[in-house]
């Protein structure tokens, strides 16, 4: 066994206990800790489910109405004049919003054109240099009760568009 893997094999467990013994030692009561977060935990699962719900309800909407194809069929003269290949543009339309969808998107590029294809090289670019925002904010500000989200989506969708930007010029430059 290598160092690596024994680093790897042994690093939850002894963290874990590490965090028990180091509980014990300052008399905090590990397990009844435990259950107080795993409650809040739930409470917290529970607040956000909503947010959760819209989310899958409008992905579902999207691709079954036929308007996520539209909305690439559309959009295909952009993004053929910026070297875009048409067939990723549905990764770059659905990752802020699931990233399983996306995840499904991917690997369905990849079964088609190839793992080691342009679109398959970017579409796993562009899902590692993008953020599911609309989802991470329903989580995060849902938690908390935040109602009104200032300039997060924006934020966040600038963030997108410049990993989606970035994938494409990166693999522009290293794989054609």
């Amino acid at each position: 066994m290598t160092a690596l893997q024994a680093v790897s094999t042994w690093a939850i467990p002894v963290l874990l206990l590490l965090v028990v013994g180091v509980g014990a030692v300052r008399r905090v009561k590990v397990y009844e800790s435990f259950v107080e977060g795993a409650k809040e935990g739930f409470e917290t699962a529970v607040r956000i489910i909503p947010f959760l719900v819209a989310i899958l309800v409008a992905i579902s909407m999207l691709r079954a109405s036929g308007a996520l194809d539209l909305a690439v069929r559309a959009l295909s003269p952009l993004t053929d004049a910026i070297g875009l290949p048409a067939e990723v543009l549905p990764v770059a339309l659905l990752r802020p919003l699931s990233g399983s969808g996306t995840l499904g998107l991917v690997s369905e590029l990849s079964k088609t054109h190839g793992p080691d294809s342009f679109i398959g090289l970017l579409a796993a670019t562009m899902y590692g240099s993008t953020e599911t925002t609309f989802y991470v904010l329903a989580v995060y500000f849902g938690a908390v009760g935040v109602v009104r989200t200032r300039h997060a989506v924006a934020a966040g969708l600038i963030g997108d568009l410049t990993g989606l930007g970035a994938a494409l010029l990166v693999c522009r430059w290293l794989f054609v």
